[in-house]
């Protein structure tokens, strides 16, 4: 009697330890970006700007994010962010910071997220922003505005916030106001 415990201890110690090696990252889930494909106010070039992009898991599976990729070395993910997992139902927040002292005018900026998702082999963050330069002797728009704000003691900078802190707008914002109009 001794040994056959022993040996239904040792068969359900084996299907255990055999069934918890499975492979996590080929069990595919579903991620959902909160915003993306974003459009920023412009900066004056040299401004840093954070971004933060909400990822959430709907799958019924560990999202594991296995490697971030971005358009520009512009981009730096956090410190220990590129690669993490998001259990089912939760969200986590990917947060990158972009120096603007790299790009000026127009540019767009990709963030390519590998991972274990449905369908697909990458997920893209996208955004963009117009970056204006400094000029050295013609100010443009945006620094006589500044220039303006500061001659009024920079109250209006206290309520509205830095001008490398504003926000973001999406494409349905417009299409929102226009059916509100009619």
């Amino acid at each position: 009697m001794k040994y056959s415990y022993i040996n239904y201890f040792f068969v359900f110690g084996a299907i255990f330890i055999l069934t918890s090696c499975v492979d996590l990252s080929k069990r595919k889930t579903i991620m959902e970006v909160e915003d993306n494909e974003r459009h920023y106010y412009p900066i004056l070039a040299g401004q840093q700007k954070d971004l933060s992009f909400k990822l959430k898991n709907v799958g019924k599976n560990p999202l594991m994010i296995t490697d971030i990729i971005t358009s520009c070395g512009c981009l730096k993910v956090d410190e220990g962010a590129a690669a993490f997992t998001v259990p089912p139902g939760k969200e986590r927040l990917l947060t990158l910071s972009y120096n603007s002292a790299k790009n000026i005018g127009y540019v767009k900026h990709y963030i390519t997220l590998y991972g274990n998702f449905e369908d697909v082999p990458f997920k893209e963050l996208v955004f963009d922003i117009n970056v204006v330069p400094n000029a050295m002797y013609t100010k443009d728009y945006e620094e006589l505005y500044s220039d303006e704000i500061k001659a009024q003691g920079g109250f209006k900078e206290f309520v509205d916030g830095d001008a490398s802190n504003k926000g973001y707008y999406m494409d349905e914002d417009f299409s929102k106001s226009i059916h509100d109009n009619k």
